[in-house]
């Protein structure tokens, strides 16, 4: 297995860098994982594809505005990326994030912010982050609430502008601590979950806070090598009982999005039963891997080479995914978090 074998070329110009005027007027790519046939569709008419007895399951994790803009006590600009938090002690909150500025932060620096957050800079990470431990009076949360900026995947070249912070988040979001939206989630609203419920498809919830590592390119040849990043997930108790009840009964689970395939496939134990709890994963999932949770998945369209793309075409078939990213390009879909949307059944 080569990196080469996941490109594919596409136009800059259908990198979508707004989100569509309602979040369910996207277009829909739909792949049949049985013969590699695809069609193209509205995602307003997703409700179609699914079967009465379904499990949706989606990601709940909330975005924090994870973008903090300081200066250091040299007094050069510094801007501080959120990345996972480490722990909570007396004095603050432990993080590690990724920072730049004209001239490294070291540790023992001090750093900051508006209303009068500091942050000291603790350790350096292998990967080139920083462990920070932030002070401030108050809660925490409020206050990213207030400074934060919305933290805009980097193919997304304009500023973040008031909307974002509505638009890149799902209207389930509820619990804080992802750094990038399950962005297939993106589509659904309402009215859309009302819909399946009608039809008979049950709903569930887990948690898995997107990390930096979705955006971090594949740099080794044999994508075999790659190591992904850990991010925290929680499987809660009822949802591990839904989806295991519903694989008794032979019945279909489909994961919304790339976060929940993973989140899936980390806590299914050998049996094929899944577990509940919390934990970190750094699951890598790649042509050759055996699902034991996922029969369907809603997925927005990925980058060339990503790790992203690798787990769908684990799931449908590289020639077949690439087959429909080509078809996908040809009929000017738009591509990426704020893009076009695909099922894969």
């Amino acid at each position: 297995m080569r990196l080469t074998d996941f490109d594919y070329a596409l136009p800059a110009e259908l990198i979508a860098q707004q989100p569509a005027e309602r979040r369910d007027a996207s277009r829909l790519l739909v792949l049949d994982r049985a013969n590699g046939s695809c069609r193209s569709d509205w995602f307003s008419h997703i409700a179609s594809y699914f079967r009465p007895g379904d499990v949706l399951v989606r990601n709940d994790t909330r975005v924090i505005p994870a973008r903090l803009l300081g200066r250091k006590d040299s007094g050069g600009r510094v801007e501080v990326f959120l990345v996972r938090q480490l722990s909570a002690a007396a004095d603050g909150l432990c993080w590690r994030c990724l920072t730049r500025s004209s001239k490294p932060v070291r540790p023992g620096q001090l750093l900051y912010f508006a209303e009068g957050l500091k942050a000291s800079v603790l350790a350096l990470g292998e990967a080139g982050e920083r462990d920070l431990c932030f002070h401030h009076a108050g809660d925490f949360s409020a206050l990213l609430d207030r400074i934060g900026q919305v933290p805009l995947p980097p193919y997304i070249t304009r500023p973040a502008e008031a909307d974002d912070r509505e638009r890149y988040q799902t209207t389930f979001a509820r619990v804080p601590g992802a750094v990038a939206a399950p962005t297939a989630g993106l589509h659904f609203t309402p009215e859309c979950f009302a819909r399946l419920e009608r039809l008979g498809v049950e709903l569930c919830n887990l948690t898995l806070h997107v990390g930096l590592g979705t955006f971090l390119p594949v740099r080794v040849e044999d994508p075999r090598h790659h190591r992904m990043h850990e991010e925290a997930y929680a499987v809660p108790e009822a949802t591990a009982a839904t989806i295991n009840r519903a694989r008794a009964e032979g019945r279909r689970i489909v994961a919304l999005g790339t976060t929940v395939a993973r989140t899936l496939e980390a806590a299914s134990m050998a049996d094929g039963h899944l577990r509940t709890g919390d934990g970190l994963t750094d699951i890598f999932i790649y042509p050759g891997y055996r699902f034991r949770q996922v029969d369907a998945l809603v997925t927005n369209f990925h980058l060339p080479q990503s790790t992203l793309l690798m787990l769908v075409c684990a799931l449908a078939g590289r020639e077949a995914v690439l087959a429909a990213y080509a078809r996908a390009v040809a009929e000017g879909y738009r591509f990426f978090s704020y893009g076009d949307c695909m099922f894969i059944q």
